[in-house]
């Protein structure tokens, strides 16, 4: 459900979006389409999302891509803990509209 709405709100506000169903997917999706960031979600099948994240970062190519924790995490320290492990931001769920579309703005206008 959360990645169906995630999809359709920045459909609609014209990203287009690549999804995985799993960490190792996601792993080759990046391979294949070098995104310009990443919502990663952190329970996943095969591979969860910090040890997707850590691969990601760890290949000299994306590096520097953005990967974006989205999580239902949201206990106090939670946010901090995810960014001291490595990602580049946090969006909570349920995510809110307006910090989807903020959060993925803000780190596209960065540029890589």
């Amino acid at each position: 459900m959360n990645k169906m709405l995630v999809r359709e709100i920045l459909t609609l506000h014209g990203y287009e979006v690549v999804e995985a169903g799993s960490g190792k997917e996601a792993l080759r999706e990046i391979e294949k389409h070098a995104p310009d960031m990443v919502l990663m979600d952190l329970h996943l099948p095969e591979m969860d999302g910090l040890a997707t994240m850590r691969a990601i970062k760890a290949d000299t190519r994306f590096k520097a891509l953005p990967v974006i924790a989205l999580t239902a995490s949201a206990m106090k320290g939670d946010e901090e803990y995810f960014l001291s492990q490595g990602f580049d931001g946090y969006l909570a769920k349920p995510v809110s509209v307006k910090a989807l579309v903020d959060v993925v703005a803000g780190y596209l206008k960065k540029g890589r």
